[in-house]
């Protein structure tokens, strides 16, 4: 059976979560010329996670796990809060490479994983040998049962409102760098044969400089059952503005399995990062829902505030934290792509 027909379901990020799991970063090829700058804000981040649920860390071995545990007690982080798994890693973008749980709270196995294929966002960035088997060392970890779809999926590239509805982005899924011998309705099939949804929704474009080749993480986010965050440019002579202009008319078109229209709240997207002549993915939507705060990553511009301010307004019963990521997006990526929750199954005798 797959994980839909025995009742299993990927829960919405805003759901209850038993803990988030991280990779600690490691891969100077990812950050080059600055890994070392990433680590007080990567530190902060694991800092502000604990404060509501546990961290699960992979590491290659003892003597990383000693340097990361100087890293985040110099930010003072609880390490009460804090598991460390030897799980060597390629990188560190656990959104990606990490396991996707599915809950069945009426089973007697209320958890299980998805290990889906990675192939390092179409063999870009080898070698990826040891991210892809992380799911299945977790699962071997956690002694959870473990599906294999043998298909290429990023969780960077998913977002879902925990009641049957994804979406995800044509560019990205579709790329033939992912699953060339898949067309769209057999994809569709593998969404919602192995995350346990029924209706996929599809946006066009990712935003420039996105080496995933458009993560839906990074233009629109689900915030509860019925209400999306979506980027937008403002500035009209910028690259992003007319894709991210039609992304929304595709929002707007768009109606939920009940037959709502989506609510759509518009969040800016930073004033243009660009180091070394690159224009990085800096979006204000690669934030990450943890149980008690929202991580959100700026940018030292002007619309940092205004961001902070909107996803305030999307999310009252957490606090909502800035954290600077103007370096941690030199490596192409921020706070959602480097974590993966792992959420509540609903009783505490499976949080075992």
């Amino acid at each position: 059976m797959t994980p839909q027909q025995a009742g299993y379901y990927f829960p919405a990020e805003f759901a209850p979560h038993t803990a988030t799991w991280l990779s600690w970063p490691h891969k100077e090829a990812s950050w080059p010329g600055k890994i070392h700058t990433i680590y007080p804000f990567y530190s902060r981040f694991v800092r502000e996670l604990t404060r509501g649920e546990e961290v699960r860390i992979n590491v290659r071995d003892a003597a990383m796990q000693a340097s990361v545990v100087g890293h985040l007690e110099l930010a003072g982080v609880d390490m009460t809060k804090v598991r460390f798994f030897f799980h060597p890693t390629n990188d560190a973008w656990c959104r990606d490479h990490g396991p996707a749980f599915l809950i069945n709270p009426a089973a007697a196995q209320k958890k299980v994983i998805v290990d889906w294929n990675y192939n390092a966002w179409g063999n870009k960035y080898p070698p990826f040998d040891l991210d892809d088997v992380i799911p299945s060392l977790i699962g071997k970890a956690l002694d959870l049962p473990v599906y294999h779809p043998g298909i290429v999926m990023e969780g960077g590239s998913v977002d879902f409102n925990g009641a049957g509805t994804l979406i995800t982005s044509t560019c990205c899924l579709l790329n033939a760098n992912r699953n060339p011998q898949l067309n769209r309705d057999q994809i569709e099939g593998y969404l919602r044969d192995y995350y346990g949804v029924e209706q996929i929704l599809w946006v066009k474009d990712g935003i420039v400089g996105d080496d995933t080749d458009g993560h839906i993480d990074d233009t629109v986010r689900f915030v509860n059952e019925d209400t999306v965050v979506t980027v937008i440019e403002e500035d009209l002579a910028d690259e992003n503005y007319q894709l991210l202009q039609d992304n929304l008319a595709e929002l707007k078109k768009m109606r939920l399995l009940n037959g709502k229209q989506l609510n759509i709240v518009e969040l800016p997207m930073p004033e243009a990062v660009v180091y070394e002549d690159q224009r990085l993915p800096a979006s204000y939507a690669n934030f990450y829902i943890a149980n008690e705060s929202v991580i959100v990553p700026t940018y030292r511009c002007d619309r940092d505030n205004r961001a902070l301010e909107i996803l305030e307004g999307c999310f009252p019963g957490r606090q909502v934290v800035g954290i600077d990521s103007t370096d941690i997006i030199w490596g192409l990526g921020s706070f959602h792509c480097l974590s993966q929750q792992e959420p509540t199954a609903g009783t505490a005798v499976a949080e075992l």
